[in-house]
């Protein structure tokens, strides 16, 4: 689930969203992040096609330090993750 890595995208940092319109995006990574897993969790028992979530994809590696996303993928493979997927 991890290791599918969608095509780049068309912009280069994230569009604005309303709901975090703070200078810190903490939460706004942290909430793409959750929100692609759960897609493609969706989108694997569908059995349908992950392009939809290419857009969280993009946004949260774009505005997460490495590091957390290296973290959070070890704490999923571990199952000691905090988030709800």
């Amino acid at each position: 689930m991890l290791d599918k890595k969608p095509s780049k995208a068309p912009w280069p940092t994230p569009p604005f969203d309303p709901r975090f319109p703070n200078q810190n995006q903490t939460r706004n990574c942290y909430q793409n992040f959750l929100d692609y897993h759960r897609c493609m969790k969706k989108m694997n028992l569908r059995g349908k096609s992950a392009q939809p979530c290419e857009y969280f994809y993009h946004v949260y590696h774009s505005l997460c330090p490495i590091g957390w996303v290296q973290r959070w993928a070890e704490q999923i493979k571990s199952g000691t993750f905090a988030g709800k997927i």
